[in-house]
């Protein structure tokens, strides 16, 4: 008889681990993608319909003014926030399925960073388009500002517009996983106390702007910044927060 030798497990790499993650967290693109450009779709045309209703009932001066007026307005912020929704979601529903697959906390905070990432560049894409296409129209026939409203302008060139909304879709991303990270481990009661924890924060940071009469100096180094600078420094924050995710997520322990 000869015996039959068992060959030793190889580990899979670590990359390899990670895009498992990013296979799991994106099974279900009707979430992911297909969801969030349908509802973008339906704010722009809602967002259009009232810009023409009121460009049709005004002429001259009062016209130039509606449309000066149009230029600014955050219907198009809707997505990057409907994006921390969909990490906190992806992150809390994922993780414990993960872990049951025999995944590594490490692998899945990897491969959750770069899910986040890839979508982010997708959507930053998306946008980077239909940007061009406002500005191709003049602005949708009406001299609108949807997609490259006032915070995410610039005239750096198309690439600058890429980077801008890649930056906010990261930082909404990862914000997002630091909020699903503390609900996995704490559940409603940790999410509920980090939320208020963080309103406190803005609170104190504006008291403090505030009764040391810093307004003028701060609103001066958001102007210097630009749009372009201020899209650049959302990535210390993100940056932070996957941190603090992947650290939250190190000990944290799934339950039904």
């Amino acid at each position: 008889m000869t015996a039959v030798e068992t060959l030793p497990r190889i580990p899979a790499r670590p990359a390899v681990r990670a895009w498992r993650i990013v296979r799991l967290l994106t099974a279900n693109p009707w979430t992911t993608i297909g969801m969030p450009l349908i509802i973008l779709g339906i704010i722009f045309a809602m967002t259009w319909t009232i810009w023409w209703l009121i460009m049709s009932s005004v002429s001259g001066s009062d016209a130039t003014d509606a449309a000066d007026g149009i230029r600014y307005n955050g219907a198009a912020a809707w997505i990057f926030v409907y994006m921390l929704v969909v990490a906190v979601q992806a992150v809390n529903l994922a993780f414990p399925l993960a872990l049951g697959y025999g995944s590594t906390r490490r692998a899945f905070t990897a491969g959750a960073g770069l899910t986040f990432l890839l979508l982010s560049a997708g959507y930053a894409l998306i946008l980077t388009c239909a940007a061009w296409i406002e500005d191709l129209t003049g602005g949708w026939g009406l001299n609108g500002a949807f997609f490259r409203t006032f915070y995410l302008a610039s005239d750096d060139g198309w690439i600058a517009q890429w980077w801008i909304y890649f930056c906010w879709f990261v930082f909404f991303f990862f914000t997002g996983m630091i909020f699903a990270a503390v609900f996995v481990r704490w559940k409603a009661f940790g999410l509920t106390a980090s939320l208020i924890l963080l309103g406190l924060l803005v609170l104190a940071a504006v008291a403090a702007i505030t009764l040391t009469g810093a307004w003028p100096s701060f609103w001066h180094g958001v102007a210097t910044l630009g749009t372009l600078g201020i899209a650049s420094v959302l990535l210390v924050p993100a940056v932070l927060a996957a941190a603090v995710g992947h650290l939250l997520l190190r000990r944290a322990t799934p339950r039904n």
